[in-house]
């Protein structure tokens, strides 16, 4: 960050805080823009996308593919980019949509097991777990619990 400019807008400065207000919970640009706007903050798209390219150029923020459909999603790294850029797994939650960052020796491993047995690198920005998060997965089983287990 010794090549960080020292030029920062007040607009930069307010979305710099926003994310930092994130820690590392993802969110779009379409977020940003609703947050600033119900704010009373007039903030254009193309502002939100200008701002974001250039943290994601000064390490400050991460950019991930979800899914084909959803666009990016970005994370605050603040100063902790380095630890970030090893180990960036994704578990998403099929029916709430939660995103959830997995840092995780167990999957590091399966990824060097891929890599060195298979010859297959895994892209851990992209890598995504689908299934249910455990509120979900709690609410979806309520109404079986109780019931037993009825087999034919």
């Amino acid at each position: 960050m010794a090549q960080r400019s020292s030029y920062q807008t007040k607009q930069l400065q307010q979305m710099l805080s926003y994310m930092a207000s994130k820690g590392s919970q993802h969110v779009t640009a379409a977020d940003i823009r609703q947050h600033f706007q119900s704010a009373g903050i007039k903030l254009s798209t193309a502002t939100i996308y200008r701002h974001l390219g250039r943290m994601l150029k000064e390490g400050l923020v991460a950019r991930y593919t979800i899914d084909g459909n959803q666009g990016y999603c970005y994370e605050f790294l603040g100063g902790t980019h380095a630890q970030h850029k090893t180990s960036c797994f994704h578990c998403k939650c099929e029916h709430c949509g939660i995103l959830i960052h997995l840092a995780c020796h167990e999957i590091e491993a399966l990824s060097a097991h891929l890599n060195q047995s298979h010859h297959f690198s895994l892209d851990p920005a992209r890598t995504i777990f689908y299934g249910r998060c455990n509120r979900c997965a709690l609410d979806h089983m309520a109404p079986l619990i109780g019931q037993g287990c009825h087999h034919g």
